[in-house]
């Protein structure tokens, strides 16, 4: 009997303690099961595909155009000019079309007619691979051109559509699903380190594909993959906006201070709507009397609003509070220290060989990650405006080692030589590219050819001293990207808590205008000074732009903050002080 009584309470003691470890296990589960099933989670995953999908079209659709006209970089170089261009005309159209929907229909609509635009290209391209010759045959050639047409003007289509998802998602939909101004810090870093990521990692994924099956290959696996990209990201954002209720609602009340601000913005509206009254009205006497002008008519009714939306979007991006911020982010996009087709281009004709460049990519990228962290620990000391001041005289200071590199041992810098000469005949057709992997077909030219176009300086790998230029070049261009992702991070978040939610679209359609406009004019300078030699003067332009694009920032906080700009008070420290002051206005009162 005594056995058995002291039996009993061991093991109901042995009971209790495996309840007490699958409890304590259940409760150290439970965090991680709530943030799989949160909206958080779900708008990564679906950013994660999108990306994912981005990164390996615009890979691939280069690489597939570089191979169908026989190793030029004319139709890669004409493709990125359209898409260029095309935002610049249609950003701010993109964005008001953003901003006068719901919601769910423009990520629906963008969604589809992103993801079906990439998967007819790629059908397309796979028809010009298999029936290359006959389709060259067929009248004359004009159908390979009426083809080629049609690859860029549907890939146009699916990059716009790919703006207004990236408007919708990351300037609109993340705002209201964070909350507050930490939560939003936090999912903008997530979001650009999963971008970086994909950027990364899926060129080598569809690569790989290519290199060990075919190109029509490669293509069938990106039409697949945007095909399952697109339902399985309807499913995820659907169910986003399902549990997210405050998605539905659009903010169409606007506060006092709102209509104040935007008294002078809608100001100048009023002299063009008597003057489209008053022409109208000359129009309905004019169709009266002639059915020609009945067709003029119905030409101005299209062309006329865009034209005045075009215009308007520009002039409400203005008068933003953080116009200066953002124009400064633009000018960052006039650079030829990143890592691109222009980057490659140069580093292949000091001789860099490719498995050294495949380094310096991805040490870029794990630079760029270190960036993501270094404004979300900056942001919590030193408040948001402050870390994109340090975040740009962090880049600025790095990219210092780039200037010494123009005048270092090994730098090609020539102005003797003349533009276009054949020196440069190497580097100008890899420096129309647009992604760092275009230049991978270099590797068909013979070593001898390229040698003989270069200056001997550069022609003898020999002596170390001949990369000292090139490797500080790599030195500045990949440290200075932790300031970089920085100051992108703090403007992005800028414009995201600044502008009103009735014109987020239309405003970061005309900023994507912007960065297309900086974006062209480095293509127009490389064009202008292609030679090696020249380009120390790019190098040196780039700095100057990107200075000017730090400095724009600083007008811009100095303008926002004043005096306190050089007060940078860390953010507990302000609490504390806060604390503090209550605590003495208590005690008096008592």
């Amino acid at each position: 009997m005594d056995l058995e009584i002291e039996e009993e309470p061991s093991v109901s003691t042995s009971i209790h303690d495996s309840s007490n470890e699958k409890g304590g296990c259940m409760k150290r589960l439970d965090p991680t099961w709530r943030f799989l099933q949160s909206a958080h989670f779900f708008i990564y995953l679906t950013h994660l595909l999108s990306s994912w999908g981005d990164r390996m079209w615009h890979f691939a659709v280069s690489l597939f155009l570089v191979e169908l006209y026989e190793n030029s970089l004319l139709l890669p170089a004409v493709f990125g000019l359209a898409v260029s261009s095309s935002l610049i005309l249609f950003g701010a159209l993109v964005g008001n079309w953003v901003d006068n929907n719901t919601r769910m229909k423009v990520v629906q609509v963008a969604l589809v007619i992103q993801n079906l635009s990439v998967i007819l290209c790629a059908l397309v391209l796979m028809l010009l691979f298999v029936y290359k010759i006959q389709i060259t045959i067929l009248w004359n050639g004009w159908m390979k051109i009426i083809c080629y047409t049609l690859v860029i003007v549907i890939g146009v289509i699916a990059d716009l559509a790919s703006t207004a998802m990236s408007i919708a998602i990351q300037r609109d939909w993340i705002i209201v699903i964070a909350g507050d101004s930490d939560k939003l810090s936090n999912m903008n870093a997530t979001l650009r380190q999963i971008d970086l990521l994909s950027k990364l990692l899926s060129p080598m994924a569809v690569g790989q594909i290519m290199t060990f099956s075919s190109s029509v290959v490669g293509c069938g696996f990106i039409a697949g993959w945007n095909l399952f990209s697109m339902c399985f990201e309807y499913l995820l954002l659907r169910k986003i906006y399902k549990m997210t209720p405050s998605l539905a609602k659009r903010g169409d009340k606007r506060t006092k201070e709102e209509e104040v601000s935007e008294g002078n913005e809608t100001a100048f509206k009023d002299h063009d709507n008597i003057a489209a009254a008053v022409s109208a009205k000359g129009e309905l006497i004019n169709n009266s009397t002639n059915h020609n002008h009945k067709e003029t008519g119905c030409i101005k009714g299209i062309l006329v609003p865009g034209i005045r939306t075009f215009r308007d979007g520009w002039i409400i991006y203005y008068r933003q509070q953080m116009f200066l911020a953002a124009l400064g982010l633009s000018f960052l996009y006039m650079t030829v220290l990143g890592f691109d087709g222009i980057t490659m281009g140069y580093a292949y004709a000091q001789g860099i060989s490719s498995s050294v460049l495949s380094i310096m990519v991805a040490l870029s990228a794990l630079t760029g990650l270190i960036g993501t962290m270094f404004f979300t620990m900056l942001r919590k000391y030193c408040g948001l405006i402050h870390t994109g001041c340090f975040s740009s005289i962090v880049q600025i200071t790095f990219l210092m080692l780039c200037i010494a590199s123009v005048f270092a041992p090994g730098s090609p810098l020539d102005l003797s030589v003349p533009l276009y000469s054949s020196a440069s005949d190497q580097l100008e057709a890899h420096t129309t590219g647009v992604y760092p992997t275009d230049v991978a077909n270099a590797s068909i030219i013979k070593q001898s050819n390229l040698n003989s176009q270069l200056p001997s300086n550069l022609t003898n790998s020999t002596d170390i001293k001949e990369y000292i230029s090139i490797a500080l070049y790599f030195a500045g261009a990949v440290s200075a990207r932790i300031g970089l992702w920085s100051f992108d991070l703090t403007v992005t978040q800028l414009i995201q808590e600044m502008v009103y939610e009735s014109k987020r679209g239309i405003v970061n359609g005309v900023q994507s205008s912007m960065n297309s406009i900086m974006d062209v004019l480095r293509f127009v300078l490389v064009i202008i000074m292609p030679a090696p030699e020249h380009f120390g003067i790019l190098i040196i332009l780039s700095i100057i732009f990107v200075s000017t694009g730090g400095l724009l920032f600083f007008c811009f906080a100095r303008k926002t903050l004043g005096k306190d700009l050089f007060k940078c008070v860390c953010l507990k420290e302000k609490d504390l002080e806060s604390n503090k002051e209550s605590t003495v206005v208590a005690e008096s009162m008592l």
